[in-house]
C-alpha cells in the first residue's frame, strides 16, 4: 500500500517538521545540530512501532515520520540493524515497499549512512543538467574534511570511478576548477589568529584585472582559506572597492561560474542561513520538486546530530 499521491507540499512538510525534536542549544561555533539524540530511546519499542506502521491496516506514515525524524543518525542505524535481527527483513526495503513519492525518498535519506547518501546525490547531480549542479557544490563545500573523504571513498567504491573524474567530464571552466579544488578538502582550519596582513594580500590579489590568472586566484582563495578569514576578506574588499563581494562576483563572472561562486559565498557567510533560504524558496512552490526535496533533506539530514 502506498501513501496517497495527493499529499501536498504544505501537508507533508508540516507533518515532518511538526515531529522534529529541534535542538535549542548553541555553542561558540554555531548550533549543536537540528535533531537531538532521543533521550528516552528504546530500540525495541521503535522497531515494534515501525513494524506495526507498515503491516497494520493501512500504512501509518505519521508513526514512521515521528520515529525516524526524532532519532539521531546513530539511533536510526541501530533501529535498522535491530529490525533486521528481529524480523529477518531489511527495514529500508520494507519501508520503500510501503511508501512512495517524496516521503519514500526522505525515508531513504534518513536511513542511509550519510556518506552513502551524499555519494549517491553527488553522482546524480553531476550526471544531471541545469540547477542540479548546486547540489554538487552544496556537498563539497559544507561537509567536514573527514565526511568528505568518506563520501568520496564510497563514491569510488559504488561507481568504480573517482568523483574528480566525473567532475572533469561533466563540468568545465571556473566551475570545474572550483569543484575540483573543493573535492581536495584542503581548506585551512580556523586557528583563532587574525592575520590582517594576509587578508589585505588576498584582497589585493582579488582586485587584479580580469584574466585566467585572476580567476584561478579567486578559486584558490575561496577554497583554501577558512571561513572566518574569508569573511574578513569580504569586508575588506568592500572597504577597498566600495563594492559588495556578491556584486563583484556578478560583475566579473557569468553563467554557472557566477551561480557557483555566489552559492559558495553564501555558504561561507552563514551555512545554516544558506540552507534555510533554500528551504524557504522551495516551500513557496505549489508542487513537489527536486528542489523541494533537496531543501528538506538539507534541514532533516545535513544538520542532524
Amino acid at each position: 500500500m502506498s501513501v496517497s499521491s495527493e499529499m501536498t507540499v504544505p501537508s507533508l512538510t508540516q507533518e515532518i517538521l511538526s515531529h522534529l525534536g529541534l535542538a535549542d542549544k548553541t555553542a561558540a561555533w554555531g548550533t549543536l545540530g537540528t535533531l537531538r539524540t532521543f533521550l528516552s530511546f528504546s530500540v525495541d519499542k521503535d522497531v515494534q512501532r515501525l513494524l506495526k506502521a507498515i503491516t497494520g491496516q493501512g500504512v501509518d506514515h505519521s508513526a514512521i515520520v515521528d520515529v525516524l525524524t526524532n532519532r539521531s543518525r546513530e539511533q536510526r542505524q541501530l533501529i535498522s540493524r535491530t529490525f533486521q535481527e528481529r524480523t529477518q527483513q531489511n527495514l529500508l526495503k520494507s519501508l520503500q515497499a510501503a511508501l512512495s513519492g517524496n516521503l519514500e525518498r526522505i525515508v531513504v535519506a534518513l536511513l542511509q549512512p550519510a556518506a552513502q547518501f551524499d555519494a549517491q546525490e553527488l553522482r546524480t547531480a553531476l550526471k544531471a543538467s541545469g540547477s542540479a549542479k548546486d547540489v554538487t557544490l552544496e556537498i563539497l563545500a559544507t561537509r567536514a574534511p573527514s565526511q568528505l573523504q568518506e563520501c568520496l571513498a564510497v563514491y569510488k567504491h559504488h561507481f568504480q570511478v573517482e568523483a574528480e573524474e566525473d567532475i572533469k567530464s561533466e563540468t568545465s571552466g571556473i566551475l570545474q576548477d572550483l569543484l575540483l579544488a573543493l573535492a581536495k578538502g584542503a581548506r585551512e582550519s580556523y586557528s583563532g589568529i587574525i592575520d590582517y596582513y594576509l587578508a589585505e594580500q588576498d584582497v589585493q590579489a582579488l582586485q587584479q584585472t580580469e584574466g585566467p590568472s585572476t580567476e584561478r586566484m579567486w578559486v584558490l582563495i575561496l577554497t583554501q582559506r577558512n571561513p572566518g578569514h574569508l569573511i574578513r576578506v569580504f569586508d575588506q574588499y568592500q572597504r577597498n572597492t566600495g563594492q559588495e563581494w556578491e556584486e563583484a562576483i556578478r560583475t566579473r563572472f557569468h553563467g554557472e561560474s557566477q551561480v557557483a561562486l555566489l552559492g559558495l559565498a553564501s555558504v561561507i557567510r552563514n551555512t545554516p542561513l544558506y540552507f534555510a533560504d533554500k528551504l524557504h524558496q522551495a516551500l513557496q512552490m505549489e508542487w513537489l520538486s527536486e528542489v523541494w526535496f533537496r531543501s528538506l533533506h538539507a534541514v532533516v539530514v545535513l544538520f542532524k546530530s
